[in-house]
């Protein structure tokens, strides 16, 4: 027996803030992965952290079993302590590959309540791109457009722990404060191009730079438009910012030329990689 399933990262979030009082993210999968494998060929837990962990025990007690009887291995792409949604696919592939293993596989709306419990969550795991409630698991809204950007991903620099920053006595009125930014943001998504998105996401960026802040954002932004990108997304509670270019893979290597140019005009980023946005979700490899 063997089962192997992959959760997609992110690079931050397309949109992040409240409305009437109410949080929310809007996702931004990206094709950087956890990958979770089961198998009768390995002994033992291999790979897995603290909360990923976790989601193995709760997910044994939801399908009301003792024991788990294979053994179980986590690799994954994605740092910790950036905001690229690494605790939230690590969570969610192992509940779905245990789930899937023990022969009841959990849906999407047990594992979204499943990862919530356990952290603030991103949603990568959820199918196409979402507007959801990140702490109580709530699904609030679906985007039927999945933008063809290609994202350069860039560090900023540390690690912030997302429990942590929620916990923050001052944040929900800090990020009220934005509602009108983020009303702008949502109906430019609701356009459904590209641009209006890649728009709405830099609205947001530029909104939250008062509760969490990324050196020299403004000129970073003013910086990628000129060299020819849409705009920029961020972690709203991480450490990553992403450019947002037109998806052409015949110009992957000038992207990548661009990302260098970037790093040199601003020496207090580290670029990651070049990737591009994909719709979220669960694939099951094997």
């Amino acid at each position: 027996m063997e089962i192997v399933v992959r959760v997609p990262g992110s690079c931050g979030e397309l949109v992040q803030g409240s409305l009437a009082g109410k949080s929310f993210l809007v996702t931004c999968p990206i094709d950087c992965y956890t990958e979770v494998r089961i198998s009768d060929a390995i002994e033992g837990i291999h790979g897995l952290g603290r909360k990923s962990l976790m989601s193995l025990v709760r997910t044994m007690s939801l399908l009301g079993k003792e024991e788990f009887p294979f053994g179980i291995q986590l690799t994954s792409e994605l740092p910790h302590g950036k905001g690229m949604a690494s605790s939230s696919a690590d969570i969610s592939a192992v509940a779905s590959a245990v789930s899937i293993a023990c022969g009841i596989p959990l849906s999407f709306h047990q594992i979204l309540q499943l990862a919530s419990a356990i952290e603030p969550t991103d949603g990568t795991f959820l199918p196409n791109i979402v507007r959801l409630d990140y702490l109580s698991g709530e699904i609030i809204e679906h985007f039927s457009h999945i933008p063809t950007f290609q994202i350069s991903i860039f560090d900023t620099g540390g690690e912030i722990d997302t429990v942590m920053f929620n916990q923050q006595e001052d944040l929900t009125e800090r990020v009220a404060q934005k509602e009108s930014f983020m009303r702008k943001a949502l109906n430019l998504l609701r356009q459904g191009t590209d641009e209006s998105i890649a728009e709405a996401a830099t609205i947001s960026a530029l909104a939250h730079q008062n509760i969490l802040h990324k050196d020299h954002l403004s000129e970073i932004l003013e910086f990628v438009k000129r060299e020819g990108a849409l705009g920029v997304c961020i972690a709203h509670s991480g450490t990553v910012l992403g450019v947002l270019w037109h998806n052409n893979e015949s110009e992957k290597t000038d992207l990548n030329h661009y990302a260098m140019r970037i790093a040199a005009k601003f020496p207090h980023l580290t670029y990651i990689k070049q990737t591009h946005l994909i719709s979220g979700g669960i694939y099951r490899i094997i």
